[in-house]
């Protein structure tokens, strides 16, 4: 067997471990409904794949909450999904009206991340706040050649290298999509790639990162609820990413030096400033794990208020006949 697919197989106990499924009941549910079809070695050892992981973990959240083993356990993970999607929508309209107006939507890109996510332990350490998840995709290519069920706010996506191709695949997929964020966790990547896909303000982190942290990170993309953001970004809606690098604004600043208004500079600045705080912020939340909400909050008020700024700075360009698209030449 090629040691390559190897590396994506995995022991029941394993499949156990990270479902949460007991080993006899995955056991039972691959003899009596043929929910598995899992290899086997010449050793007689079942290796089961990363789609078997996310499909006993989708069983094991719908079982939990009343559906029977028989009825779904042939489903599709896609189909599976849905109807956990469907169930939990159900359950958030009758605990608090309006909720899933403030949800956030999530297309995942790796199939043991799904699993995690779509975990009970996730949704725990997910303080309660809502996410859905629209699409599942094994990898970036199955992503790249599938038109996505609904418009996606947020892309999570795993990949084991990160390298300039990959960062090129990404940056594609999120402007086919039109996603307003992108959280990127890695094992292996090459630093300028990842300083590069930061700037752009792509969120990126190396693995292992614990559910408390990833959960932190996209609430810190949600916006909080002030009097100051209300007007605008609606409370429960997910901040954009930036829209102009640091390259961009400084190019501005030297733009707004020929006129008689210094509002295009001091704007640019500003909002510099608050993309670095809001950075800064987000950095944080992986060195310390009792200050991690704190660091959440502050990065969502810095962020939203650079996306304010932002929309401040369109304005005053528009006022002042500048081109904001040439900056980017």
């Amino acid at each position: 067997m090629n040691p390559k697919k190897l590396s994506n197989l995995h022991k029941i106990g394993a499949v156990s471990s990270l479902s949460g499924v007991p080993t006899p009941t995955l056991r039972v549910w691959e003899q009596r409904y043929q929910t598995f079809q899992p290899q086997k070695t010449e050793s007689k050892h079942r290796l089961f794949t990363d789609d078997d992981v996310l499909k006993a973990t989708l069983l094991k959240r719908l079982t939990e909450q009343g559906h029977g083993i028989s009825n779904i356990a042939n489903l599709s993970t896609t189909d599976l999904n849905n109807l956990l999607q469907q169930q939990q929508e159900t359950n958030q309209r009758k605990a608090r009206t309006g909720l899933q107006g403030q949800s956030a939507s999530v297309a995942v890109i790796g199939l043991t991340l799904a699993a995690r996510i779509e975990s009970k332990k996730f949704t725990l350490s997910f303080n309660n706040q809502a996410i859905r998840i629209t699409d599942i995709f094994e990898n970036l290519t199955q992503a790249l050649a599938t038109t996505f069920q609904t418009k996606t706010q947020i892309l999570l996506i795993h990949t084991n290298s990160l390298d300039a191709g990959v960062q090129v695949d990404i940056h594609r997929l999120a402007k086919i999509n039109n996603s307003l964020q992108v959280i990127v966790l890695y094992n292996y990547g090459q630093e300028p790639i990842i300083e590069s896909m930061k700037r752009s303000g792509m969120i990126v982190r190396r693995e292992p990162l614990s559910d408390s942290d990833l959960a932190d990170l996209i609430n810190s993309l949600r916006m909080v609820d002030t009097e100051s953001s209300a007007a605008h970004l609606p409370s429960g809606t997910i901040i954009p990413a930036r829209k102009y690098d640091d390259i961009e604004l400084l190019r501005l600043s030297g733009i707004s030096s020929d006129i008689l208004c210094e509002c295009p500079r001091h704007v640019a600045e500003i909002i510099t400033q608050l993309a670095s705080f809001e950075q800064y912020s987000r950095d944080c939340l992986n060195k310390s794990t009792e200050d991690a909400h704190l660091h959440s909050y502050l990065s969502t008020v810095s962020g939203s208020a650079r996306a304010l700024f932002e929309s401040a700075l369109e304005m005053v360009a528009k006022h002042e006949g500048i081109d904001l698209r040439a900056l980017s030449k």
